[in-house]
């Protein structure tokens, strides 16, 4: 669960992502009642307008951000990569179907120790998946020393609600009861959306997620909320 650390976290969230993997797509959808895809489209034009050249979608699950990636024309191709070999097999078959097979490419890899050169990419991104990283400051760096330049790092992903009233209280309860029941209901797996709650919990605010992308060497860091404030696209930029 979201108290694991270390290896014994990774291992845990590898093989909840691979039982869950065929249903993810349709609890994305249910879970934020469709609003993902233009979080997504959003964040992808952010991550690279005015930008050419090759991306890297990091924790990319199933694929969508790394197909909304290949769709921009500032994209030449895309790597997308993820840790749990079941994800990737459903992103391949629909790459195929989506014909993005030519511009897409999908690997197993870490974060915390990506397999490509200094500065290969226009940007990288992750989507709903950073705060599953186990060593977070070690994993921007990375995805920091992989982009050129003058590119970006983009994140869209659930953050833990700070402030005052009364939708910093009440979210965080839906949240913790309702989505273990939709996954138990879709998916037949209540312990992995009991995980979901419970890692946003000991996730950060959109603010310290701010600070640990300057921390990783990244200037113009900002962010826009969404989804009532649950949602959040963190952008910055590599210095020239």
């Amino acid at each position: 669960m979201a108290h694991l650390t270390g290896q014994e976290r990774a291992r845990y969230v590898t093989r909840m992502f691979a039982r869950i993997s065929r249903r993810y797509d349709l609890l994305n959808t249910v879970m934020t009642g469709g609003r993902h895809y233009a979080w997504r489209k959003r964040a992808t034009r952010m991550a690279v307008e005015s930008l050419h050249g090759p991306a890297l979608d990091i924790a990319t699950g199933t694929g969508d951000f790394a197909f909304d990636l290949a769709r921009r024309p500032e994209v030449t191709d895309v790597v997308g990569m993820d840790f749990t070999r079941a994800m990737l097999t459903i992103a391949n078959d629909k790459a195929t179907r989506q014909k993005l097979s030519d511009q897409t490419t999908f690997a197993t890899g870490d974060a915390h120790s990506l397999p490509f050169k200094d500065e290969q990419f226009i940007c990288t991104t992750v989507g709903f998946g950073i705060r599953n990283f186990i060593d977070l400051p070690t994993a921007l760096r990375e995805m920091v020393r992989v982009v050129r330049p003058g590119g970006r790092v983009v994140s869209l992903e659930i953050v833990r609600m700070d402030g005052r009233g009364l939708l910093p209280k009440l979210l965080p309860l839906h949240f913790r009861y309702v989505t273990p029941w939709l996954g138990s209901l879709i998916a037949g797996d209540r312990e992995a959306y009991t995980y979901l709650p419970k890692s946003v919990e000991n996730f950060l605010s959109a603010t310290e997620l701010d600070q640990a992308m300057r921390d990783a060497g990244l200037k113009n860091v900002s962010h826009k909320k969404l989804g009532l404030g649950t949602v959040a696209i963190h952008i910055g930029e590599k210095p020239l």
